[in-house]
């Protein structure tokens, strides 16, 4: 505890007298202050208890004495130490007076104890608190490390709102809850997502205060009934998790230690050495070649318990690429994971990854939802391309989805990632549910999503989407309708002259399936006629109608064209 005018007044060696104000004793001092002058309140920042002599007051003028005192108190200086003796026998009754009326606490000082003394008991009282302080910090912070390495991150909380006498709670990238202490704390940490989520826009590190300490609290808002502070954790640009810490009051000096020591211990245990990152990130990437390459047995073993789980599931897998990269690369079925030029078998040749983290966002999105599942996700971002392994219907699938259609109001062009603000965005494709055996089909399903999302100019695209739908939006392609424009070009200009009614004779033969008397009805002519028109398209594209994939070529075309 700091020192207060009480625990002046009881020391034995000061021999101090109550004479006004003995209702506020118990006020914090930060420091004791002689001053003679006549207004000393611009060198008093508050809490000071100022020692004088009345040399240059007037200190029996009861109208002075009120402006004297009142001012004093204003200033938030906490008490006033008058030295008898010296100037003054006693302290004048107008001084008693003024300070009884205000309710400042006013000491008597006898003329055997100098101002020094007072000061050097309030410098060791301060001293001392301080020296307790710190002292009960450091073996707070023994109990936190010990709370981590024993009991992990939810006993690192436990111990911590033991320590602040409030609750703790951690939150992952995303801004859900992940742990929190007491049990009820989680339900009143829950209503921070929001204020979590502006934290993290801010560049780490960052803290705020929400709550009764904050300038700006709602009015009847329960979420801030308590003072809260908020911190980011992580190393990096973008933080990797918050810590919330809710008190009653602020934190003093030693809750302060525990609170720091927290945010110490939290960064190591969410925060992964870059080494040890990218030592995970090549064990990953050696597992997907196998898969890719067929070889399901030597990828399982070289998984061991990092990726195991994860194989012995349906996954499926995710190929993601940069909004800007899809719109430069139009065709990425020949390329394989990690950007390898020649096929999944192939050993990935070097890139060079660009400035950022493209994929920084999605992957956060897919581990901390794993994470919070209990899930093991495979992600592997080299380049412009991403490629991972999610379980089949678990919490990392969802959010990968959820990630990428948030980007489906957006403006196709924007580039910007959803809740980023500066990182591109990326297309999805998501494979059908798969086995370690069928890894490589499964790949070449998300690639294909991944296609047909680019051409539909769409964020996500799921494999099984393709089959549920109709192959005709896949024709919204220039050079598909190219080759429909010039597969029909002759037959148009051959209409043109007004020699016949070509095109439509033969979209009308074909959807009836060749039949004669029904397409005949359907132009309205006699069926003759439609076979003499079917053997000018013949002659004329240099085609046989007999030929099956000649009609599918032929009403594609015609589907195709039939918009414009």
């Amino acid at each position: 505890m700091p020192p207060t005018l009480a625990s002046l007044v009881h020391h034995s060696a000061l021999k101090l007298t109550v004479r006004a104000g003995g209702g506020r004793l118990d006020v914090p001092v930060r420091w004791a202050h002689v001053s003679e002058l006549a207004d000393p309140v611009p060198y008093m920042e508050g809490g000071e208890l100022l020692l004088i002599t009345a040399l240059k007051l007037d200190a029996e003028d009861p109208q002075a004495m009120r402006r004297y005192v009142r001012r004093l108190a204003k200033a938030g200086v906490v008490g006033l130490g008058f030295a008898v003796g010296v100037n003054y026998e006693e302290i004048p009754g107008a001084l008693v007076d003024a300070a009884e009326e205000e309710g400042l606490p006013l000491l008597e000082v006898p003329r055997r104890t100098p101002f020094l003394a007072i000061s050097k008991a309030v410098s060791a009282a301060i001293a001392a608190d301080q020296y307790r302080a710190v002292t009960a910090g450091f073996a707070a912070q023994r109990e936190l490390t010990r709370q981590a390495l024993t009991e992990g991150p939810q006993g690192l909380l436990g111990a911590l709102a033991a320590q602040v006498n409030g609750w703790a709670a951690l939150y992952d990238a995303s801004g859900a809850v992940v742990a929190a202490a007491p049990e009820w704390a989680g339900r009143r940490a829950a209503r921070l997502t929001a204020e979590v989520e502006r934290l993290r826009e801010r560049p780490a590190p960052a803290s705020a205060v929400v709550g009764s300490g904050a300038a700006d609290r709602p009015e009847h808002d329960d979420r801030y009934d308590d003072r809260i502070e908020l911190h980011s954790l992580g190393t990096g640009r973008r933080p990797r998790a918050a810590l919330a810490v809710g008190t009653a009051s602020a934190p003093g000096t030693a809750e302060r230690y525990a609170v720091h020591s927290a945010i110490a211990l939290l960064t190591l245990t969410t925060e992964r050495s870059r080494p040890l990152h990218a030592a995970q990130q090549r064990i990953g990437a050696a597992v997907l070649r196998m898969l890719l390459a067929g070889e399901p047995d030597h990828a399982r073993a070289v998984a061991g318990d990092l990726y195991g789980d994860l194989l012995d599931a349906p996954f499926r897998v995710v190929v993601a690429e940069t909004a800007s990269a899809s719109r430069t690369h139009p065709d990425t079925s020949a390329r394989g994971p990690a950007g390898a030029a020649e096929g999944p078998h192939a050993r990935a040749a070097p890139v060079t990854q660009p400035v950022g983290d493209p994929f920084g966002a999605l992957v956060e999105a897919i581990e901390s939802a794993a994470a919070r599942a209990g899930e093991a996700v495979l992600a592997v971002p080299e380049g412009d391309r991403l490629t991972a392994l999610v379980r089949d219907g678990g919490a990392a699938a969802a959010a990968c989805e959820r990630y990428a259609t948030a980007r489906e109001g957006a403006p196709a062009d924007d580039g910007v990632a959803p809740g980023t603000g500066d990182e591109p965005g990326s297309v999805v494709g998501l494979s059908a549910p798969a086995g370690p055996i069928a890894a490589a089909a499964a790949y070449r399903q998300a690639e294909q999503a991944l296609s047909v999302a680019r051409r539909r100019g769409r964020f996500f695209v799921e494999h099984e989407q393709l089959a549920a739908g109709s192959v005709l939006p896949l024709l919204a392609d220039d050079a598909v309708k190219a080759f429909a424009d010039g597969l029909l070009r002759a037959l148009r200009e051959h209409d043109a002259t007004g020699r016949g009614d070509l095109v439509a004779s033969l979209r009308a033969w074909l959807s009836r399936h060749g039949q004669w008397d029904a397409a005949a009805a359907d132009l309205g002519v006699h069926r003759h006629t439609l076979r003499y028109r079917m053997r000018r398209v013949e002659e004329i594209l240099g085609r046989s109608l007999d030929d099956p994939d000649v009609r599918m070529e032929l009403w594609l075309a015609l589907k195709t064209t039939s918009a414009d």
